[in-house]
């Protein structure tokens, strides 16, 4: 294996899965959910990079072409499996998550099977719109938390009147308790509509592999 640039991106990428579930096991939140965001976003943005450099500098290689969807499906399985608990097993998160994890399982087990024949299964262009969908949803789902536990923090010491009178505009917002409740609505919004996306795009792109390999499952084929 070849130690070039976008190898390295790919295999830091590995790394940083389950490094976002990890982030709730040593840190307190809001802190956890900042560490997971911006460590989740960063190896996503590797997730451009390491392919976008090995094409420009000619470094593709075997290694970075069997990792790279190893890396996109760790990273979004374990942030899915987080995402779960923290949201307690809500049904708008849990469902999208299931039939995204279904489709991963899927599909992976699908390539082992057919081996070489696997090869012939190009990731399209739809492919790429769904494992960046996916990812977008995550992030936003993350940033999420990071506004809901400030808004928390801000309330504490008050009491149910004095949260109401600021929201309601009646005191100045002067901690911010109101941008922070919008910007917790507004990310579990807009979150719950891409994991939505994200999972008809996962199960749109199941079904196509799956168009493509009945030929290679064929008893009788030769």
């Amino acid at each position: 294996m070849n130690w070039n640039i976008p190898n390295i991106l790919t295999l830091l990428r590995l790394l940083a899965a389950p490094g976002v579930a990890i982030m709730f096991l040593y840190f307190t939140r809001p802190w956890a959910d900042w560490f997971a965001l911006v460590l989740f976003v960063s190896a996503a943005i590797t997730d451009f990079f390491d392919g976008y450099l090995a094409r420009k500098w000619n470094q593709e290689s075997n290694f970075g072409r069997m990792m790279d969807p190893i890396a996109d499906k760790a990273m979004v399985v374990i942030a899915l499996m987080v995402l779960v608990a923290l949201y307690s097993l809500n049904p708008w998160i849990l469902l999208p998550a299931t039939l995204i994890v279904f489709r991963e399982v899927f599909v992976s087990g699908l390539r082992e099977f057919l081996g070489a024949d696997a090869e012939k299964l190009q990731v399209t262009k739809l492919a790429k719109w769904k494992t960046t969908a996916q990812m977008v949803a995550i992030a936003v789902l993350f940033a999420k938390g990071v506004f809901e536990h400030y808004y928390i923090g801000l309330t504490i010491g008050m009491d149910d009147d004095m949260v109401n009178d600021i929201l309601s505009g009646k005191i100045d917002d002067e901690l911010g308790l109101l941008n922070m409740q919008l910007g917790s609505e507004i990310s579990l919004s807009i979150g719950r509509v891409l994991l939505a996306i994200a999972a008809v795009l996962t199960l749109i792109t199941g079904y196509d592999y799956f168009q493509k390999s009945i030929p290679y499952l064929r008893d009788d084929k030769k």
